[in-house]
């Protein structure tokens, strides 16, 4: 188990009542070296495709499912709820219980006009003043949330052993 094998043990009171007992301490937080984040070698872009979780791609990548964390790590997700794509279900049962019309206005767009003219600003719900605004519906808003969320990068396979060692090595240098 992740947690049970990569978080130290600490002894805590947790009641207040003097019975301090050994708990794992899931604060504790490592962060990726900023020359491992922006070493572009040692990882793969991936788009998460239909009902693919952490685990089945782990599976498939490293051969252990078990290593999901990693992927999430590397991709800077700590909710998996709100931080991964979801299914095709999920989705409309999310977009149905979010929006009363998922099909209403969310928003209007236009493109800058100077510099990365493909950039496009949000400007609101009112286009007044922007007869030439595209109209982004609720659906659309949160399908381009979710195509972002499906793109996500992979740290290449053979980095990974290295890297589950560098973790536990951080992870067991805690003073708390």
């Amino acid at each position: 188990m992740y947690f049970d094998n990569n978080f130290p043990t600490i002894v805590y009171d947790s009641a207040g009542d003097g019975t301090f007992k050994d708990v794992k301490n899931l604060l504790r937080r490592v962060a990726l070296n900023t020359k491992v984040r922006t070493n572009t070698l040692i990882y793969d872009t991936y788009d998460v495709k239909e009902g693919e979780t952490p685990e089945s791609i782990a599976d498939k990548l490293y051969d252990d499912p078990e290593l999901h964390w990693v992927i999430m790590i590397i991709n800077d997700i700590t909710d998996r709820y709100h931080q991964w794509p979801m299914s095709t279900p999920q989705f409309l049962a999310f977009l149905n219980d979010k929006y009363d019309n998922p099909d209403g206005t969310h928003h209007y767009e236009i493109t800058q006009t100077s510099g990365n003219t493909n950039l496009k600003i949000d400007i609101g719900s009112d286009n007044t003043g922007h007869a030439g605004a595209t109209l982004i519906t609720n659906r659309e808003y949160e399908e381009s949330r979710q195509d972002t969320l499906r793109s996500i990068r992979l740290l290449d396979s053979d980095y990974v052993e290295q890297f589950v060692d560098e973790f536990k090595s951080l992870m067991g240098e805690s003073v708390l």
